[in-house]
C-alpha cells in the first residue's frame, strides 16, 4: 500500500493543529515506529507546522 506525503509546507491558517497532529500520527503508523531519513524530514516539517498551528495562550498572571 502506497501513501503519498505532501512536500509543501502549509501555513497554520490552512490546517488546524488537530489536522496536522493526525498526519503526524498517520506517519508513525505507516512507518511501523521507525522513521526512515525521508520520513524524519517529513516528521520535522510536520512538527514545525503543528507548532505554528497551535493557538497561543495568554501568559499566566
Amino acid at each position: 500500500m502506497l501513501h503519498s506525503m505532501s512536500t509543501t509546507v502549509e501555513t497554520s491558517s490552512e490546517r488546524s493543529a488537530d489536522e496536522v497532529n493526525e498526519e503526524i500520527r498517520a506517519l508513525w503508523r505507516r512507518s511501523g515506529g521507525t522513521l526512515s531519513g525521508e520520513q524524519r524530514e517529513e516528521y520535522q516539517r510536520l512538527v514545525l507546522e503543528w507548532a505554528a498551528a497551535v493557538p497561543q495562550s495568554a501568559p499566566a498572571a
